[in-house]
């Protein structure tokens, strides 16, 4: 007509919708050798039925909230999803399921709770399942399908979600190899096809149905999600109805598209807007069977909301490519429609429709593009408070090494003087004021304007109390180097080997993490720099033990010494020898100087065991990202036809456990440990990890919970006893020895903690943490009298290698989630936040607790070694983590900012936390600190 009615919206091109989304659903499970073998209908639909199939990319973060997200608003979530992923807040931004709310569908939902939370009062019906509780992957779909027969048979609805989440508990607990899998796709095959025969059977003249089949996100190659690998950003996207054309031809390769371009597609499916934020495209085949006027109407509709949404997000939109190129094809189809309307119909009009309808294509996907380059909007303001205040702490920390590293170990911020200062008032007035003007000036919502003004004017009193503090300590410094020295001799220290390679190391892994390469492959970073510290602590044995005793016979003195003591400690420990006779003094003699001997070839042998160890550790798992796709040794272990061989390595490995901590634990704790791991055996048996010798054909694998909190309960019985040790020395009596039984207790409890949350192919890595802890204490640290700093940040990249030898990485997907669920029968939130994140960080903080175990038993020490401790492993922590605020800030609009440089710091912003913690357990044991006090 006449009358354009270009801004009315079309009318709906489907009656009914049914989307099931298969949660962790990759694209090979479908279009793959599984989907053969497993989803024979789904399979035939796809390559000879009236379907569509797609591979649908997702952008990280690949977990399941943000996806669900980006499916109903078309819209690129934040990195900040991920934490949010745990408590769902509702979505405020404009979606599918709010529109369709708005134009009076009803709307059916059963499956993952998330929806119920991001949508709380948009369902006319529903029933929500717990998403967090990986180890339940039958009773959870069974909560889906129950409700299926009864909503099928009804008409009172227009929209029905079904969310499964069975497949990705399989993936966490056993990964996309699992004989577990094919069962549950077979599953998953059996319910399409009900819904889909169902749909056909029920279709009215005037409109068809319309099954739309798809994944939030893939699984990597060991079950997890979150990251960015191929496994985890591809998943399938099938669209069946009785409106498309039958499949025909050979089979071709699913075409490439946005996981965004569903919420578009499906807006002029149902016939809503299209979302305000949407970056989607439509997907042109879904509406391929209409004619070329509808065509034309839906993708300009589509344009015309990207170019508004263009013009909200960028000042100079019109001087952008996609917004030129929308304009050129909108000036195309206004010739088109003149043609059109004149009544001609010649082959022209259709050549030239397809020339405008490529065009309007080509417009769209460069709009796009553009719009999901500029979706991140960031909060400068915030970032630029909270990095200062960062960055004044660690000056601070820096500022204060020479008193914190001092026999006094004072760590003193000078905050009084300052308070009282005019500076801090000036600074206080000045910031106050910078504020107010930004805050009133800013155009979009700033997160430290929202806040109220007496948190803010807070804030702004502790960044001048740093600044201050940080100008009185530069004074105090300059103050002490004009004085006089009183010793002069005694304060010029040389530098040894290993200072230069921990300065260098420290330096080196700092200024790695601006590189987005180096950050994926952090794990080789670290494995170098230990090896290197094993190479250096070699050389430092041998020097001692043979050129000192050429070139300095002093020297070579003092450290015969250290080994003669050391002889003497390690034979005598925790025996009682009475006055020996004369008789037995020669015997003695011979066996002391055969100890002597053996022990210094012992201890110039450690080092090259140590780095078999690490080497061995490093088959184990790969991990990164350049190689992670590699066979190791865990992959063949936790294959299936290999569990006899992972049952024998994990009995062995548990039994080496207990005899490498049971050494210096009480009577009672030792039972308790023994009795401990037989229970993280029986564990493991109980949920089909591993087998027990008399065990033949299959066995009903349980969830294993009776025999989880039965390692709880010793658990908590040892770490119990050592904290009863502890109090004991620090309140009744300052014995030493009691409190370094105390502390070996609380170790040996979390210990038997790793154990039952590693899966069984990591257990070496327990043990290879233990013994390498052991032979650096009775053969390195002990004769090579290193002080309590250099000992620290040994532990410290020790630690992080450690992080890496588990199978750990910077990419969200290898969080092991199933270690959160262990001994539990549902989701609960604060114990499964505790053990995921203990079970991930295990390796940090064993060796942290180990620091604190040994500084604290050396009584040869100077009284203020724990508080040395502490300070250098605050200030490991806080000099990388720090630097690295300022580079990601930098850094924001690289390429792999979302992918590779987020998850880094949403991994150093949890180290963070734990080293916070595990600082006060240090600072709690240190007694000279409680002397100090008292």
């Amino acid at each position: 007509g006449m009358v354009s009615n270009w801004t009315k919206i079309p009318a709906p091109l489907f009656s009914k919708v049914v989307i099931v989304l298969i949660d962790a659903l990759r694209d090979d499970f479908v279009f793959g050798s599984k989907g053969k073998q497993f989803m024979p209908y789904t399979t035939q639909v796809v390559e000879k039925g009236t379907s569509y199939s797609f591979v649908a990319e997702a952008k990280p973060p690949t977990v399941t909230m943000p996806r669900i997200k980006a499916l109903m608003t078309g819209s690129i979530p934040g990195f900040i999803d991920v934490v949010v992923n745990l408590n769902s807040p509702a979505l405020l931004e404009d979606n599918l399921i709010w529109q369709a709310k708005a134009a009076g569908k009803r709307i059916i939902f059963y499956g993952d709770d998330t929806w119920v939370k991001l949508f709380p009062k948009h369902f006319v019906e529903y029933d929500g399942t717990t998403s967090f509780f990986v180890s339940d992957f039958t009773e959870v779909d069974d909560n889906v399908t129950r409700h299926l027969d009864r909503v099928l048979k009804r008409e009172d609805w227009d929209i029905l979600i079904l969310h499964y989440l069975g497949l990705d508990h399989i993936g966490h607990i056993s990964g996309p190899n699992s004989p577990l899998v094919g069962p549950k796709l077979r599953e998953m095959d059996n319910i399409l096809k009900k819904i889909h025969i169902s749909l056909l059977s029920k279709e009215e003249a005037s409109l068809p149905n319309l099954l739309v089949v798809c994944g939030d996100h893939g699984m990597s190659e060991t079950g997890s999600h979150g990251g960015s690998s191929e496994g985890e950003v591809h998943t399938p996207l099938l669209f069946i109805s009785s409106a498309f054309e039958k499949r025909s031809g050979p089979l071709t390769q699913p075409e490439r598209v946005q996981q965004t371009d569903l919420a578009s597609t499906l807006a002029v499916g149902l016939g809503l807007p299209i979302s305000r934020n949407s970056v989607g495209n439509l997907i042109l085949p879904v509406v391929g069977g209409k004619t070329m006027r509808e065509q034309l109407r839906f993708v300009h509709l589509n344009g015309f909301q990207l170019s508004r949404l263009l013009q909200e997000n960028t000042p100079a939109y019109e001087k952008d490519p996609g917004y030129e190129h929308f304009k050129i094809a909108e000036k195309s189809h206004g010739n088109w429609i003149k043609l059109y309307l004149e009544g001609n119909n010649s082959e022209i009009l259709l050549n030239l429709g397809k020339k405008v309808l490529k065009q309007y294509l080509e417009a769209l996907k460069t709009l796009s593009s553009s719009l999901s380059k500029q979706v991140a909007q960031y909060d400068m303001y915030s970032m630029m408070v909270g990095t200062v205040i960062i960055m004044e702490v660690l000056l601070l920390l820096l500022l204060s090494v020479p008193k914190a590293l001092s026999k006094r170990a004072e760590f003193e911020v000078p905050l009084s003087p300052p308070l009282f200062s005019l500076l801090f008032y000036l600074m206080c007035l000045m910031l106050c004021a910078v504020h107010v003007i930004v805050c009133t000036s800013a155009e979009s919502l700033c997160y430290f304007c929202s806040m109220s003004w007496l948190t803010a004017v807070g804030v702004m009193m502790l960044i001048s109390a740093l600044m201050c503090g940080i100008l009185s300590a530069i004074a105090k410094i300059f103050e002490n180097s004009r004085l006089p020295l009183k010793n002069p001799v005694v304060s010029g220290s040389s530098w040894s080997e290993i200072d230069v390679l921990i300065l260098a190391g420290t330096i080196g892994h700092v200024l790695s993490l601006g590189a987005s390469s180096f950050i994926e492959e952090e794990h080789q970073t670290w494995y170098f720099l230990v090896n290197t510290l094993c190479l250096v602590l070699c050389q430092e044995l041998c020097r001692n033990n043979f050129l000192l005793k050429e070139c300095d016979p002093q020297h070579s003195t003092n450290v015969k010494q250290n080994f003669d003591t050391l002889g003497e400690t390690s034979e005598c420990k925790n025996i009682d020898i009475p006055a020996a006779g004369s008789s037995k003094s020669d015997k003695a003699t011979s066996s002391s100087e055969f100890m002597k001997g053996s022990y210094k070839w012992i201890s110039l042998a450690t080092p090259w065991v140590i780095l078999v160890c690490c080497r061995l550790l490093r088959s184990l798992n790969q991990t990164g990202v350049q190689w992670a796709h590699r066979p190791d040794f865990g992959h063949w272990l936790t294959s299936s036809e290999h569990k006899p061989e992972l049952s024998f390595l994990a009995a062995v490995s548990l039994l080496m456990i207990f005899f490498l901590v049971q050494r210096r634990c009480s009577l009672v704790s030792k039972i308790a440990m023994a009795l401990g791991l037989l229970g993280v055996y029986s564990y493991r048996a109980a949920v089909g990890n591993v087998i027990f010798p008399w065990q033949h054909g299959g066995k009903d694998i349980s969830k294993g919970i009776t025999e989880a909190r039965f390692v709880y309960v010793f658990v908590l019985g040892i770490v119990f006893t050592g904290t009863k040790d502890l109090l004991k020395s620090q309140v009744i009596s300052a014995d030493s020895s009691m409190k370094s039984t105390g502390l070996w207790e609380v170790y040996s409890g979390l210990v038997l903690l790793a154990a039952l949350l590693f899966r069984p192919h990591n257990l070496p890595v327990l043990v290879f943490c233990l013994l390498i802890q052991t032979l650096m204490t009775k053969y390195i640290w002990r004769p090579l009298k290193f002080d309590a700093a250099q000992i620290t940040i040994m532990h410290y990249w020790f630690g992080q290698a450690f992080f890496y030898f588990q199978g750990n990485s910077n990419g969200i997907a290898t969080v092991d989630v199933s270690a959160g669920f262990v001994g539990l029968e549902s989701y609960v939130e604060i114990p499964a936040i505790f053990l995921t994140a203990f079970a991930t960080y295990a390796g940090p903080f064993l060796w942290a607790v180990h620091l604190l175990c040994y500084l604290s038993s050396e009584v040869s020490r100077n009284s203020a070694a724990v508080g040395h401790g502490c300070f250098c492993y605050a200030l490991m922590r806080s000099i990388p983590v720090a630097i690295y605020v300022v580079l990601v800030t930098g850094l924001r609009y690289h390429l792999f900012i979302w992918s590779v440089f987020s998850p880094k710091l949403l991994y150093e912003g949890v180290h963070v936390f734990i080293t916070a913690a595990i600082c006060l357990f240090f600072t709690a044991m240190d007694q000279n600190q409680f002397h100090r006090v008292q």
